[in-house]
């Protein structure tokens, strides 16, 4: 298991780490998160495959152009191969 979270607007990065919080009990073992100006994505990690630094979530693709700024983020449950 794992669990995920999002919020559209985003929201208070204090009430939106206690609301991950509660999620820990999903997985335990990582958790990553992500805010933009837009939206807060979460992501609470019960490592079973992919063991590595590698499978840390939110995934982020930075730019090579604009300064490497992030332009895209993913959050999954699944495995990408």
């Amino acid at each position: 298991m794992c669990g995920i979270l999002g919020t559209i607007p985003n929201t208070n990065k204090n009430h939106f780490a206690q609301a991950l919080d509660t999620l820990t009990h999903r997985g335990p073992d990582d958790f990553g998160v992500y805010h933009d100006e837009c939206i807060s994505l979460g992501h609470r990690r019960l490592s079973i495959i992919d063991l590595s630094h590698n499978a840390k979530q939110p995934m982020a693709y930075k730019s090579c152009r604009g300064g490497g700024n992030i332009i895209l983020s993913l959050m999954v449950k699944s495995i990408i191969f």
